[in-house]
């Protein structure tokens, strides 16, 4: 594919799409790992493919690679149109029942303007990743309808301990089929793992915050918000109407960061319409507290909705695999919150 000669996405052609959930995953089939933002020859630095392959064959599940995942340029990353093509080729072939992404990175949103959105709608199937992999989910999401999931990683699988309730999580919405009701992790860990998986640090669990009361229902719209905010403006900016924003940010972030990009997003004409908000639990040098995210979603524009934080999703483990596009049930009050999610 020449990314050069692809047309640009003009938001004034867009209509809404059907909501699409892909089929779900069954033993013998083939999933296809790519990498739409950083490459697979960087995470080999830390190399754990035995184990991935060995955990997803106990899923009896396959792998396949795409032709240009160990490309490396200075950024770590690929050139836009081997991307473009891995992402088509998964897309296009039958014998591919699902998509896994290597890992995150910067630069997913470079290959927008150059999808398919049609090969991609003709051909749903799984995609599941997380952090800046969150623009193409929101960007698919908007163009074909087709839901997506925010979950994690191909390079996750190579975390060999405390990882079982981010699998079970992972089986659960991808092969057993979608609808759970969630409780809090009884304990999360934020730790370079893959640098040393003998030394891990498992923190107590302080449950689900429950910082402003109500409840709500609605369309599943977000996943790292840093990233979900590229899209602004652009025609693959997901509706915000009617939906509950599930929101995470990784180290990077910090207090006054978070709150400036929560308000630009609360800022779209649409988002007076939003009916819930769920925030991800922070790592923590991002030094977000509680008492911050009280006072961050303290702000007019979410005035009478719910919101619960510290949710098990984002950049700690255990991790969610939450359907972007999917339906969340939220009620919040002063002992907790109740979630559930469904992905149809």
């Amino acid at each position: 594919m020449n990314p050069s000669a692809a047309p640009e996405n003009a938001a004034s052609a867009i209509t809404a799409p059907t909501v699409t959930v892909p089929p779900k995953l069954a033993k013998g089939d083939l999933l296809r790992v790519i990498a739409p933002a950083s490459s697979r020859a960087m995470v080999a630095e830390h190399d754990h493919s035995a184990l991935i392959e060995s955990r997803f064959a106990d899923l009896g599940l396959r792998l396949s690679y795409g032709s240009h995942v160990d490309e490396r340029d200075m950024f770590d990353s690929s050139s836009v149109a081997s991307r473009v093509a891995d992402l088509h080729d998964a897309f296009a072939d039958p014998a591919v029942k699902g998509i896994l992404t290597v890992i995150g990175g910067f630069n997913s949103n470079e290959l927008l303007p150059y999808l398919d959105w049609d090969l991609i709608a003709a051909n749903p199937k799984i995609l599941c990743g997380y952090s800046d992999i969150t623009a193409l989910q929101n960007a698919i999401f908007a163009r074909t309808g087709l839901v997506t999931y925010s979950g994690p990683h191909w390079s996750s699988f190579g975390m060999r301990d405390h990882f079982d309730l981010t699998r079970q999580w992972f089986v659960d919405a991808l092969v057993d089929g979608y609808r759970m009701e969630l409780i809090p992790s009884a304990e999360w860990t934020d730790d370079a793992w893959f640098l040393d998986q003998d030394n891990r640090s498992p923190q107590p669990g302080e449950g689900w915050w429950p910082l402003q009361q109500g409840s709500a229902a609605g369309r599943i719209i977000g996943g790292n918000l840093c990233t979900l905010n590229l899209l602004q403006g652009t025609a693959q900016m997901p509706p915000l109407a009617g939906s509950v924003l599930m929101l995470e940010d990784d180290a990077s972030t910090d207090p006054m960061t978070f709150a400036r990009d929560l308000t630009s997003l609360l800022q779209l004409p649409d988002a007076e319409d939003i009916q819930g908000l769920v925030i991800g639990r922070f790592q923590r040098s991002s030094g977000i507290t509680r008492a911050h995210l009280q006072e961050i979603t303290a702000q007019p524009a979410l005035a009478g909705l719910p919101v619960l934080a510290n949710v098990d999703f984002g950049h700690t483990q255990p991790q969610l695999t939450l359907p972007i596009g999917g339906r969340a049930e939220l009620a919040v009050d002063s002992s907790g919150g109740r979630l559930r999610l469904a992905d149809g």
